[in-house]
């Protein structure tokens, strides 16, 4: 029970630090470059409708409203990101957690833009890969770029906790 407990906290310190990396990305593009970016509303809008068995919208942004859709999508983006870093902490073993090296973080950015790809984007009306949308190659050129300062924000998280414990001992 404890080695799970050891896990989960690693998971979720690693997974919030990557996706507040992840997040300054996008502030940085929305506000600094102009750059359109994904509103979690409209996750959270999916995942209402998700849980009444609707999986695929023509265009989200047209389905119906769900209560509190903002704060749903947040909460998934950020449970996302914990589940991404679990994911890496059990590729890797949690000792990445006491040492942590950007390989395995950035290869693991890199893979989870699988997720967009192949499922939040076709449930959205995006299509496979934004296939649907006005620029595919600039939007699938976005999520690798955004997926891989995510795998960045896994290994900056690692380093942080590190040195955090480093300074407090």
């Amino acid at each position: 029970m404890a080695e799970l407990a050891h896990f989960l906290f690693h998971a979720a310190v690693v997974g919030i630090g990557a996706t507040l990396v992840m997040d300054a990305w996008w502030l940085c593009q929305k506000h600094v470059l102009g750059v359109p970016v994904l509103d979690y509303a409209m996750v959270g809008r999916w995942l209402g409708h998700l849980v009444h068995g609707r999986l695929r919208h023509a265009a989200i942004k047209n389905a119906p409203r769900v209560a509190g859709e903002r704060a749903i999508g947040w909460m998934a983006h950020y449970t996302i990101g914990i589940g991404i870093a679990a994911t890496l902490l059990g590729a890797a073993g949690v000792g990445w957690a006491h040492a942590p090296s950007p390989g395995p973080a950035l290869a693991v950015g890199l893979a989870s833009v699988a997720a967009p790809f192949l499922v939040l984007q076709p449930a959205l009306g995006a299509g496979l890969a934004a296939s649907r949308t006005p620029r595919p190659g600039v939007a699938r050129r976005r999520s690798l770029v955004t997926h891989l300062v995510f795998g960045l924000g896994l290994y900056l998280a690692g380093e942080g906790w590190v040195l955090l414990v480093r300074l407090a001992n």
